[in-house]
């Protein structure tokens, strides 16, 4: 009787070690065939909330970083954060550091690169930049005794975008390409900091996919049936993959962006001169949906988190079909 006990214990203990069990740090012990322990990333541990997006935006866009103009002490605090986030989530430096100094501007000034590097071991020496300027104006015109300003839309929220972004790919290392993490200095001088690295990288002769920028998604668009929209929209097919990567209507055309010439004016411009690829900017704020550009009241306040982690997590699948198809499917028009 006591052996028998005994056994049906061990029994007992047996089927209880092979359930599934979840750690705090997003990993799934699974059991395999043979009875060892197998690991694998629960995804959706490394998704963006309302929590994580506001944590960086609060910081990125705080009075203490004076407007983030390039070559401040500011700016500087965000460039010591987001190293602080490339280290955590396992992100490498592409060069000797993650800064790396601009040589077109009279001040010290420095974009911030991380790395994570393709898991297949040809298509990783394929690259997709996932990009945003996060410098700003620095100080602005007074209002109501406040000269800061902060930057919000403009553009602490698609720097927060790609920081989250890189946590996400820096902890789950799903793309077979390799993936550029880039926070761009100076685009508010010109786009010095993307010219600098657009001219850099095409002589050291990296093999560049496609360039994926963001800019200004801190408020949501109203009546249309697409949550954001992409600049250049007619050069590439890269609009209507995305939305075949994802399932849904993610981005769509806004022909002000033509009539401005967007496609100009931001991060992404510098490489589709400099590598003549699809280089791109997706972007939310539409001309009539937000009244701060480049005014001191470009604050947090105004920002709408859920929508951003919403938008933020949608970008995801995307990324991830860019980096693992076996072809280069996504392709210039002209």
């Amino acid at each position: 009787m006591k052996k028998t006990i005994f056994f049906i214990l061990i029994g007992l203990l047996s089927c209880k070690s092979s359930t599934v069990m979840m750690r705090p740090e997003g990993i799934i012990d699974k059991p395999d065939a043979g009875n060892n322990v197998e690991k694998a990333i629960d995804k959706k541990a490394y998704y963006s909330t309302e929590t994580s997006v506001k944590k960086a935006m609060e910081f990125l866009a705080s009075d203490k970083l004076r407007g983030r103009e390039a070559g401040s002490e500011g700016i500087a605090k965000a460039a010591d954060y987001a190293e602080t986030i490339f280290i955590k989530n396992g992100l490498k430096p592409y060069f000797s550091t993650y800064r790396d100094t601009l040589s077109n501007y009279e001040k010290v000034a420095y974009n911030v690169v991380g790395y994570v590097e393709g898991n297949d071991p040809s298509l990783k020496n394929e690259f997709i930049i996932i990009g945003a300027h996060y410098d700003h104006i620095g100080l602005g015109e007074r209002v109501n005794g406040d000269a800061i300003a902060n930057g919000a839309n403009d553009n602490a929220s698609g720097s927060t975008a790609v920081l989250e972004l890189a946590r996400y790919f820096g902890n789950v290392k799903t793309n077979k390409r390799s993936l550029l993490f880039i926070l761009f200095s100076a685009e508010e001088k010109g786009l010095l900091g993307s010219k600098h690295l657009a001219e850099k990288l095409k002589q050291q002769s990296l093999d560049l996919y496609t360039v994926f920028n963001i800019e200004m998604i801190g408020v949501s668009m109203k009546g249309r049936g697409y949550k954001a929209y992409i600049t250049g929209y007619e050069k590439s097919n890269m609009a209507a993959k995305i939305n075949e990567y994802v399932g849904e209507d993610l981005i769509g055309y806004l022909p002000t962006a033509k009539e401005y010439q967007l496609f100009k004016r931001s991060d992404n411009y510098p490489f589709y001169e400099v590598f003549k690829v699809p280089a791109q900017t997706i972007s939310t704020f539409d001309f009539t949906n937000y009244d701060y550009y480049h005014h001191v009241d470009d604050e947090t306040s105004e920002m709408d988190f859920a929508h951003m982690a919403t938008l933020i997590n949608g970008m995801i699948p995307a990324i991830e079909r860019m980096s693992n198809t076996p072809t280069r499917e996504i392709t210039m028009n002209e």
